[in-house]
């Protein structure tokens, strides 16, 4: 008799902690069923905002070369090059659009302005992307190295267009390089947008320097003259001048609603930078955009960033990136250019001048002779 009461409460005890195990088991699964799933940090999107010859090209291979970062320049040309009919103020919303696409890895944005049989090669200068040079876009490199546009030219070319979008997916950064944006109020709603973590670095310099560089790269600006002014004011003798006009303008007010009437949503994601101040301490400057873009500045390109900048080329060639003297090129026009256009760009620009830190120059003694210091003194960046 207690034999047989043993054996059934030593099978009570056995079912109670069965049902103890099922239950406990239940109640984990329940409770990692409902708990939030980790999710991957999103993604940092960098809009580069500058105008031509504004040494954008150089800033945004600052960021093109950084192993996290997926950088195009200019996607926009596409936009302008289909729909050059238009006004610039009227692409800007289509310029929007396709920038906000892009930041979402979505290439087929591109189908509008493209041919159906499109490869890799026909995006806008897509060599100036290391992320478009490396894997998984191209195999001929690894995803850490510098990797130069004509190298990249001449062995990544033949990969078909659906990798621009597989290699952009796999990037925790991306980064574009656009001139075809003159107001930052178009930007509120990427600002907004639940989908974009949207930061803007707006990188203005010199107008005096601008409108020299321009002048060598006329033929080439000529489209995009025409669309940002109308091709009856670019005639004649005042029609570069016109254009700086315009240009400057775009700064002030891209500058007023970056830093001085702040909505909310722009705090600390609003960055301006002056091309001079980079080229006087490059690593400085380049830290200081990483940071903001919430970057690491790696030590591969420290050492590219001051080995680019101090290179004893004179930047022959407007549309390529080599190692220069980028000190000495950023203030060449105050050899070069006559005191008599240095007065008329100045009278284009001068509130844009007066706002960003550019100082005004009187004569052409003081055009030569006034130290580098003063001219670029009051640092708007910081």
């Amino acid at each position: 008799m207690l034999r047989s009461l043993a054996t059934m409460m030593k099978s009570r005890w056995v079912q109670v902690l069965l049902s103890l195990a099922v239950l406990s088991f239940l109640i984990h699964f329940l409770t990692c069923s409902n708990a939030p799933m980790e999710e991957k940090p999103s993604p940092v999107h960098i809009l580069i905002l500058s105008s031509w010859r504004s040494g954008s090209s150089f800033t945004g291979q600052i960021f093109s070369q950084h192993p996290s970062v997926f950088y195009l320049m200019e996607p926009a040309w596409h936009v302008w090059v289909a729909m050059y009919q238009n006004s610039a103020k009227v692409l800007q919303m289509a310029v929007r659009d396709l920038v906000r696409s892009v930041f979402l890895c979505d290439m087929s944005v591109f189908d509008v302005y493209m041919s159906t049989q499109k490869k890799k090669s026909d995006l806008f200068k897509w060599e100036t992307s290391r992320a478009l040079c490396s894997p998984p876009a191209c195999d001929s490199f690894s995803r850490n190295d510098i990797i130069t546009a004509g190298n990249c030219r001449t062995v990544c070319g033949k990969y078909p267009f659906s990798k621009v979008e597989e290699a952009c997916k796999t990037y925790s950064h991306v980064a574009i390089k656009e001139v075809r944006f003159f107001d930052l109020k178009v930007l509120y709603s990427l600002f907004t947008d639940p989908s974009l973590n949207l930061k803007v670095i707006h990188l203005v310099r010199d107008p005096r320097a601008v409108f020299r560089s321009r002048e060598n790269t006329v033929v080439d600006l000529k489209r995009d003259s025409d669309i940002v002014l109308g091709s009856q004011k670019m005639e004649g003798e005042m029609g570069p001048y016109n254009t700086m006009q315009e240009i400057c303008k775009s700064h002030v007010e891209i500058y007023k609603a970056g830093r001085q009437a702040i909505p909310s949503f722009l705090k600390d994601r609003y960055l301006l930078v002056r091309y001079e101040d980079i080229v006087r301490d490059p690593l400085a400057k380049a830290a200081q955009m990483y940071r903001f873009a919430e970057l690491h500045f790696t030590p591969e390109l420290q050492k590219w960033v001051h080995n680019i900048t101090h290179g004893k080329g004179q930047g022959g060639n407007a549309f390529e990136i080599g190692s220069r003297d980028a000190l000495s090129v950023s203030e060449a026009w105050r050899k070069t250019l006559p005191f008599q256009k240095i007065e008329k760009v100045q009278n284009a620009c001068k509130d844009a001048m007066d706002l960003l830190g550019y100082r005004l120059v009187h004569s052409e003694e003081e055009q030569k002779n006034l130290s580098l210091d003063l001219l670029f003194g009051q640092n708007s960046s910081e």
